[in-house]
């Protein structure tokens, strides 16, 4: 007896159109999915405060620690000095460079990074950088940064603007380029030059100095380098911890304040 042929219910690339839609499906969900964990965090990191993008003054931590930071785009002549007396201290600091500096004195930059202190971007040019074209302001930061790693293989993270000038578009520029854009609470306007004296009472006595804040001296001003001894040994009897700047900022998740305080995710 002939045996009838049975076909399938649907042609076979019904079949395969489901599987292949199936698939689409548990994609979407698994990326569905992962966003939602993901998305928590994206929204926790913001440098922006009622509508502005800020820099990062300050940090909120409990424990006593400070950064002590030099911009460092003309002058050498105090810089060896400078370096003496933070390795007295145990002290590591953060310079903030230009790339003119960079290019004037590459052995004390190498000198720098080898007694394990940060180095900082602080402009190609010292110009202002809210002044600056978007693609004047990627080539202010990433010709020092090429700069400095071709010197010493170093990948520069902190950038300070020249000035303390900034906009919106400064700090997503750098931000966009994998920097922390870093100010300060705590300036010793040791720029003025008023005298060893003014600086340290300046800054130990300065009504923000408190947990977390980012002091801002200059390795080319008059009387840092003869301040410094009697401000950082003022400063630890006060009870605070010097660390560099990289390690003070939160790198995960965070917010900022009214003030620039990077508010670490938590806290």
């Amino acid at each position: 007896m002939k045996k009838s042929m049975q076909f399938p219910s649907q042609p076979p690339y019904v079949h395969t159109t489901k599987i292949k839609l199936a698939a689409l499906i548990l994609c979407v969900c698994v990326v569905l999915t992962g966003a939602l964990f993901y998305l928590p965090s994206v929204v926790n990191v913001s440098t922006s405060v009622n509508g502005r993008d800020l820099p990062i003054y300050c940090v909120k931590t409990d424990k006593p620690q400070i950064a002590l930071t030099f911009d460092a785009a003309w002058g050498n002549e105090d810089t060896q000095q400078i370096l003496s007396i933070l390795e007295k201290h145990n002290v590591k600091a953060t310079i903030f460079m230009t790339g003119g500096w960079v290019k004037s004195y590459p052995d004390d930059v190498k000198a720098i990074l080898a007694a394990g202190h940060d180095i900082g971007n602080h402009s190609e040019n010292h110009k202002n950088m809210s002044k600056l074209s978007t693609e004047q302001m990627r080539a202010e930061l990433m010709d020092v940064h090429e700069r400095v790693k071709e010197l010493t293989g170093y990948e520069m993270i902190l950038f300070r603007p020249p000035y303390g000038d900034y906009s919106n578009e400064v700090i997503q520029t750098a931000t966009a380029l994998g920097y922390y854009s870093i100010q300060w609470d705590v300036d010793s306007l040791d720029w003025k030059d008023y005298g060893v004296d003014s600086i340290v009472d300046t800054v130990c006595n300065h009504k923000h100095l408190g947990n977390g804040s980012i002091i801002l001296c200059h390795n080319g001003a008059k009387y840092t380098a003869q301040a410094l001894d009697t401000l950082i040994t003022t400063l630890k009897d006060k009870g605070y911890e010097f660390v560099k700047v990289s390690d003070l900022i939160c790198k995960g998740d965070f917010t900022m304040d009214v003030e620039g305080r990077q508010i670490p995710d938590g806290n």
